[in-house]
């Protein structure tokens, strides 16, 4: 065959492809409309993750004609919000098991109704809802924001060692509902095979228990206990003495408070760098415990 046609038709067919090549390529990539969000907070010892998509107000009436009342909502935009549980939680009264669900909402004037369900692939087919696969369903109030919200907004609020608030806001509306994780029962499960079946427990676990009953208001004679404990093996750990000045507090004992408290004071002052912050934590319990005392 002649060279030259072979030539030709290697680059008629390279220009073809090349003709053709649009096609294939990929599509420009903009910014979504609704971009995706993950947020997520460890509620006491369980990782809690929301995803979600996040519409924007976009000079437009919200509840009530964008989002209708009475009908279920997918809490969002593109695919159906989620909630993943990495244990099993309680919400509103609620018990959850560990998993991942559908966030739905039925928002009305005078309140929402949120529904936990299995489904994740519904979307915008919130007609696609069923029942059968709800997980939890509970009635929230919904309230009057104090400014105006542009994006839709998915978020933990008021975190406490136990427990947290899912906030829902956009526009001048938003609801809120509880979660609340089980941790005394694994924490009680490892004070006792940590301190309670070890015969030379660690300091560090020592004080860790006692800030747990201290901040939960549980049992404040052990917990002095094992503070005391603790701050005997390691006397120069300014954090623990303040923990026990507080503890002291607590127990309404202010000679103690402050004892201990000038004790923290000192190490504080003391540690290379020098922690002024404990100190003057230190001077202020001092004060407390002097007028309380009084």
């Amino acid at each position: 065959m002649n060279f030259q046609l072979l030539t030709f038709s290697a680059a008629a067919a390279t220009a073809a492809t090349l003709l053709g090549a649009p096609a294939a390529q990929a599509q420009i990539n903009t910014p979504q409309p609704s971009p995706k969000s993950t947020v997520t907070q460890r509620v006491g010892l369980t990782d809690v993750t929301i995803v979600y998509s996040r519409p924007g107000v976009k000079n437009r009436a919200i509840f009530g004609t964008v989002v209708p009342y009475g009908k279920r909502w997918r809490t969002g935009a593109n695919a159906t919000t989620s909630i993943k549980f990495a244990d099993d939680v309680t919400i509103e009264g609620k018990k959850v098991p560990a998993g991942e669900y559908g966030i739905y909402t039925i928002p009305a004037a005078a309140e929402w109704t949120v529904v936990l369900n299995k489904n994740l692939k519904l979307g915008a087919d919130v007609d696609g809802f069923k029942d059968d696969q709800d997980v939890a369903r509970f009635t929230v109030k919904p309230y009057k924001l104090p400014a105006k919200v542009e994006t839709f907004t998915i978020d933990f609020a008021d975190v406490t060692p136990a427990t947290a608030n899912v906030e829902m806001t956009w526009a001048t509306m938003g609801a809120k509902f509880k979660i609340m994780a089980d941790v005394d029962s694994k924490i009680a499960a490892q004070i006792d095979e940590k301190i309670t079946k070890n015969a030379n427990p660690a300091p560090a676990d020592l004080a860790a228990a006692a800030v747990y009953y201290n901040d939960s208001n549980k049992d404040l004679k052990q917990a002095l206990a094992w503070i005391q404990k603790a701050n005997a093996a390691e006397p120069t750990k300014f954090w623990n003495l303040n923990t026990e000045a507080k503890i002291h507090l607590k127990m309404k004992d202010y000679k103690g408070a402050i004892t201990a408290a000038e004790a923290s004071k000192k190490a504080a002052l003391a540690a290379t760098p020098a922690n002024g912050e404990y100190a003057k934590m230190d001077e202020e319990l001092i004060a407390e415990a002097k007028k309380m005392g009084k």
